[in-house]
């Protein structure tokens, strides 16, 4: 059997990613329910189980929202300001953590995104 290359994300494995995304219309970095929305249909896109979730608007209409995840989490921190989201996603498992992430960035129409994957350790 062959050793799987490099690259490669393997189920066993714990991925954090972090993600950035500016925007082209901000007014979506201020609406809680239509992030929620957004972050549950990419949960479960990408094979994830909810088993919580909460969200907090600031003074200035920024949200913090995040879902907790039997394989871990998914939230996402917006600065209206700035046109800038920036999401967290921790995967473990059978998530398509991938998908998950494509499908946010579909929802908040970005102009540029900066994604960073980091394999964590579990051994």
């Amino acid at each position: 059997m062959s050793e799987p290359a490099a690259a490669e994300v393997q189920v066993d494995e714990l991925c954090s990613y972090a993600v950035d995304v500016w925007v082209r219309d901000p007014a979506i970095l201020v609406d809680e329910p239509v992030l929620l929305d957004l972050l549950r249909s990419a949960a479960i896109a990408g094979n994830a189980t909810i088993l919580g979730e909460t969200g907090h608007i600031f003074p200035n209409g920024a949200v913090t929202a995040v879902l907790v995840l039997s394989q871990s989490h998914l939230s996402i921190h917006t600065w209206p300001e700035f046109s800038l989201a920036n999401i967290d996603l921790l995967a473990y498992g059978r998530l398509n953590a991938e998908l998950m992430l494509e499908k946010i960035e579909k929802g908040l129409n970005p102009t540029r995104i900066n994604v960073s994957r980091l394999l964590r350790a579990i051994h």
